[in-house]
């Protein structure tokens, strides 16, 4: 049996499951995922109520009415018949395209119609020249319609300047459906790798979103969001998907256009900066949405994706990262997509890439090079942070490091007090601010203990590291209650012992 796995079609024996359609397709799939399963076309269909028609003056958006289920399920099965049909005349009241063949029956009654009413009728009284009229103004008359519902089946909602600008030697470009979240039925959330697969069955286990070109460090943005191929669903509503994870962090005003379905934008001012949205229905443009994406393959996912969810996502290109690869593994690695490595640092094939430049994947691709940075691989230090004993210290503590957006992130020495056994790093006032007290040692602060200056404290933000214990005062030389204990050094703790004033550590969440 035929079925479709993230659009391509596969062929299955019969009594297959899920799990073998995802085996034989080597579909990109996270067990934590969510899946979508849509039994066939024709049950997709039966859920798309509108239908978006392209013609040479713009695009006309009609809506399927809900009393006239002979005509909508008509309508459904053969609307690809109008495509490149011409448009058969015009005038002030009505347009008409066609012919095509039905099976309907003609009345000879009159009927009054409003403005916005899409009607089949029947010319001459005639099922083989059934035409597709639209009404730009109310008007009565015989149309040789059907008496079901006097032939309506549909309302204009959208494109009225286009129905108005037609003429007769236009056509129809093409008619397709409005996928909406509502188009999806709620069998499409299949949780259940075992279910028995059936002819025609659609299965969707990722998203694929083509990252723009005019917006590199947006795009980044989202790179930094995805985390084991997968992004958490925070918000869900009728009109998009809300990735809440980054909020906060902010990016320049890139590129904004209107948001369609399957757009993928970044907040880049005000209340809410740093979340990202993937949209389920067109919204307009905005400035304050940069756009990043579109979604390529698996809408269907973002449709019936809730609250909580995980969605594994790909993106093309991937992101380019060198970071944690030794400059060996760099080289090869860009090699493969014929970008030249200039390597700065510590050349040794052996030595671990700790930045590179441009950090955008945009960048590099434009570039057709990138500049390695290495360290020796002992002089990179590992850390434990205490993500959900600090939650709050913990994400200052990432903003603060970059490792929220890049996989090594650095920390600056502000002084270092070699009697008192302590390190002070640089923290960032700003992001500080409501830097409330959570997790304060009690008793004791062990040696290795990372902590950061709380907010009843003058010095709000600065980060410490202790090189003994202490039973008074915390890694930032406070009092334990103004003192935030947010991690521990596991690896690398004698290279911090030999810093000075204004040196740079390299540091990676263990």
């Amino acid at each position: 049996m035929l079925v479709k796995v993230n659009g391509e079609e596969i062929d299955l024996p019969e009594n297959s499951t899920i799990r073998d359609a995802i085996e034989r397709a080597d579909a990109p799939y996270n067990p934590k995922s969510i899946i979508s399963l849509i039994k066939g076309k024709k049950e997709f269909e039966q859920n798309i109520t509108k239908y978006k028609i392209k013609t040479p003056k713009g695009n006309i958006i009609i809506e399927l009415v809900s009393n006239a289920n002979k005509l909508t399920d008509l309508w459904r099965n053969s609307y690809k018949e109008f495509k490149n049909k011409k448009i058969r005349w015009t005038t002030s009241k009505e347009i008409a395209v066609g012919p095509i063949v039905t099976q309907l029956t003609p009345s000879t009654e009159e009927f009054k119609y409003r403005q916005g009413d899409v009607i089949l009728s029947l010319s001459g009284f005639s099922n083989e020249s059934t035409h597709l009229i639209i009404f730009k103004e109310d008007s009565a008359g015989t149309y040789s319609t059907p008496e079901i519902n006097q032939g309506i089946f549909a309302k204009v909602i959208g494109g009225k300047r286009t129905l108005n600008n037609l003429i007769s030697e236009d056509h129809i470009i093409e008619i397709e459906g409005v996928v909406e979240k509502k188009s999806i039925t709620d069998s499409a959330h299949a949780d259940d790798l075992n279910t028995i697969l059936e002819e025609g069955n659609q299965i969707f286990t990722y998203v694929l979103v083509e990252p723009t070109q005019d917006s590199p460090q947006s795009v980044e943005h989202l790179f930094s969001l995805i985390e084991n191929d997968m992004i958490k669903v925070d918000y869900e509503s009728n009109s998009f998907l809300g990735f809440y994870r980054m909020e906060g962090l902010g990016k320049d005003v890139e590129y904004s256009t209107m948001r369609k379905r399957g757009s993928v934008t970044l907040r880049n001012t005000g209340k809410g900066i740093g979340k990202v949205y993937i949209y389920r229905e067109d919204r307009v443009q905005s400035p304050a949405h940069t756009h990043i994406g579109f979604v390529k393959v698996g809408m269907e996912l973002i449709d019936i994706a809730n609250t909580g969810d995980f969605i594994t996502i790909k993106t093309d290109p991937e992101r380019i990262m060198t970071m944690t690869m030794t400059q060996k593994e760099a080289s090869e690695f860009l090699s493969i997509q014929n970008i030249e490595q200039i390597r700065e640092g510590v050349l040794d094939d052996d030595a671990l890439v700790v930045s590179q430049d441009p950090i955008s994947t945009i960048d590099i691709l434009k570039e057709k090079k990138v500049k390695t940075t290495g360290i020796v691989k002992d002089n990179l230090i590992l850390v434990d942070i205490y993500n959900e004993d600090a939650p709050r210290s913990s994400m200052y503590f990432k903003k603060v490091t970059n490792i929220i957006e890049k996989p090594i992130g650095t920390l600056k020495v502000h002084f270092t007090v070699s009697n008192m056994k302590i390190s002070i790093f640089e923290g960032n006032t700003k992001e500080a601010k409501g830097l409330i007290p959570e997790n304060t040692p009690m008793d004791k602060v062990y040696s290795g203990t990372l902590g950061i200056t709380n907010m009843s404290r003058k010095n709000v933000g600065l980060i410490g590291v202790r090189f003994e214990d202490n039973n008074e005062y915390g890694p930032t030389a406070e009092p334990f209650d103004g003192t935030n204990i947010v991690g521990k050094i596991k690896t690398g703790f004698k290279v911090i012992e030999k810093l000075k004033d204004g040196d740079i550590i390299y540091l990676k969440e263990n």
